[in-house]
Order: C-alpha cells, then sequence, then structure tokens
C-alpha cells in the first residue's frame, strides 16, 4: 500500500511538472497559503532562526523577511518538480552564471572544489550547471529514505550528466579518477554532529560546520571557489550565480581556513537577501561542546 501511495504520488508530481511556469506558480501561491497562512508549518523554527540571526531587526522587519522566505520556499518545491520534464533551453534561460574562474582553471585542465549553501534554488543549479559547463558536475547529497522517491529524484538530478555522490562516499568518489575535469560541489550549511564540527560564529550565533569539503579539498589539493546563488527579485523564478576564490592551495592552508572564508561568504551572502536562505532547517539545534578539540577550532595563519 505504502509503494503505491508513493507512485501515485510521483505520478502527480510528473505531471505537475508539465504545467506551464504560470499554472506552477498559482500552485505555489495556493501552496504558500495552506502551508504557512493555515498550517503555519515550522514557524517558530523560522522567526526563531531569524530572531537569533538578526537581533536588532524589529519585529515588522522579521514578519516581512519570513513572509517573503514562506514564498521563496514553496517557489523552489514547485520549480524543482518542474526540473523532472524542463526542456535544455527553458532551464538554460533562467540562470546567469559567471563563468570567468571556471573558464580560466577549465583552460589548465584543473579540477575543482565547490561549496556553497542553501541559497535560492539549488537543485535548478545543479542541473543548470550539468547543462551548461564543460566540467563534469558532481554533487554530494544525502540519500532519501524511500528507495522509489529516491529513484524519482535521482533521474531529475541527474538527467543531464551530473554525476550524485552520496555522502558517506564523498571522500572515496573525489579520489576517483574521471575523464575530464570535475566540479566537486558540497552544500555543507547542514547541522553536522557537534562533536565532529569546526566550530565559529555565523550569523550571531555558535555554528557547527561540517568539515569534509575542507578535507576533500586538502586530500586533492584542488582549488576552491565559494558559489553564490541570488535570486532575480524582478523576475520569478530566475537566479544569479558566481564564484569566489578561497584559495588555490588547500594543503598550505591552516586548518578550517577553508570552512572561515565559505561561511563569511555565505554570511555576506545572506545579509543581502536574507529570504534566499532556508530559514525552516533547525540549523542551531546543537549547542557548542564546552570543550572543543584542536581540529574542531580555527589553525591561525602564522606570521613571516
Amino acid at each position: 500500500m505504502k509503494k503505491l501511495s508513493t507512485r501515485l504520488l510521483l505520478f502527480l508530481l510528473t505531471a505537475i511538472s508539465r504545467l506551464s511556469w504560470k499554472k506552477l506558480y498559482k500552485l505555489s501561491d495556493i501552496f504558500r497559503f495552506l502551508i504557512f497562512d493555515i498550517g503555519q508549518y515550522r514557524k517558530q523554527v523560522i522567526f526563531a532562526n531569524l530572531k537569533n540571526s538578526f537581533p536588532t531587526y524589529n519585529e515588522n522587519t522579521i514578519e516581512s523577511i519570513a513572509r517573503r522566505y514562506y514564498q521563496n520556499f514553496t517557489d523552489i518545491v514547485f520549480e524543482t518538480i518542474k526540473l523532472r520534464s524542463i526542456s535544455k533551453n527553458d532551464l538554460l534561460s533562467r540562470f546567469e552564471l559567471e563563468t570567468e574562474l571556471l573558464d580560466h582553471y577549465y583552460a589548465q585542465q584543473k579540477s575543482l572544489v565547490v561549496v556553497s549553501g542553501h541559497l535560492g534554488n539549488w537543485e535548478m543549479l545543479n542541473l543548470f550547471a550539468s547543462a551548461k559547463l564543460s566540467y563534469q558536475i558532481v554533487v554530494v547529497y544525502h540519500e532519501l529514505a524511500n528507495d522509489i522517491f529516491e529513484d524519482w529524484f535521482k533521474k531529475v538530478r541527474t538527467k543531464f550528466g551530473t554525476e550524485m555522490v552520496p555522502m558517506k562516499e564523498a571522500m572515496v568518489r573525489a579520489m576517483a579518477p574521471r575523464e575530464k575535469p570535475f566540479l566537486f560541489v558540497l552544500v555543507n550549511d547542514q547541522s553536522p554532529s557537534p562533536d565532529k564540527a569546526y566550530w565559529t560564529s555565523f550569523l550571531n550565533q555558535d555554528t557547527g560546520i561540517f568539515r569534509g569539503g575542507e578535507l576533500i579539498a586538502k586530500r586533492l589539493n584542488a582549488p576552491v571557489l565559494y558559489m553564490g546563488i541570488l535570486r532575480d527579485e524582478r523576475k520569478r523564478g530566475h537566479y544569479r550565480s558566481y564564484f569566489k576564490l578561497i584559495t588555490e592551495n588547500p594543503k598550505k592552508e591552516p586548518a578550517n581556513n577553508i570552512l572561515q572564508s565559505q561561511i563569511e561568504y555565505l554570511e555576506e551572502d545572506i545579509k543581502r537577501q536574507p529570504d534566499n536562505w532556508l530559514w525552516s532547517h533547525r540549523r542551531w539545534k546543537h549547542a557548542r561542546p564546552q570543550n572543543l578539540l584542536p581540529f574542531q577550532l580555527r589553525q591561525e595563519i602564522k606570521s613571516e
């Protein structure tokens, strides 16, 4: 019965994916009203995250950001469903991508490690990048518990050639040989185990950061780029993405400096478009341990 209901739901999602963008956003408006205005989905989590992140903002400002976030959230849900049937030309028209840094390293046949956060529609950007770029796109992700859902979403994510890597296999797959340069992409602003995380201040709060991205970069010794995703505030469902160089020589970087640079860039983007980040995630559910081990702290850069 459970498998049947799952297949029926996926049949419905596939049908929705074939709707026009205009009809899709009407559904998004309805869905936003139902889950946020009526159901108040994770309202306490969203407002607590916003208030703690922006302690100087008044109630009206927090309310305004939250309302825009609600719409952004449901838009991303339906945009992601749309990816099931989106054409390549349609997809390419919805992103502006700054490629100067990528072109520079591709000319040298260098693979890159790319770190980012849950900004904008990261699922759409994954598909766009594999359709647009010469690089092999390799994305680390969390597998879904439901095998039928996992298969459906994996087909969406890989339709233009992206290689999806389960998080538990990230290090091994990062070192695997490939026929052409690759972008190894990690969206690593979730909530890691507190005893294994790098701890820093992020959005005015003690925050643990997954260390895997930096460890993989040091093993590969590949240049590390931060990837930002900004929503086009004039055109619904359109985005712009850009890259910043963090380091060309990860092995020479003091411990956790790469992660610190990433989190500072991410904070800048969140402050620029605060409704464009994933506020409904329980990002700060773990407290900072009282005694941190050396690998959980930022190593200072030694002066010459």
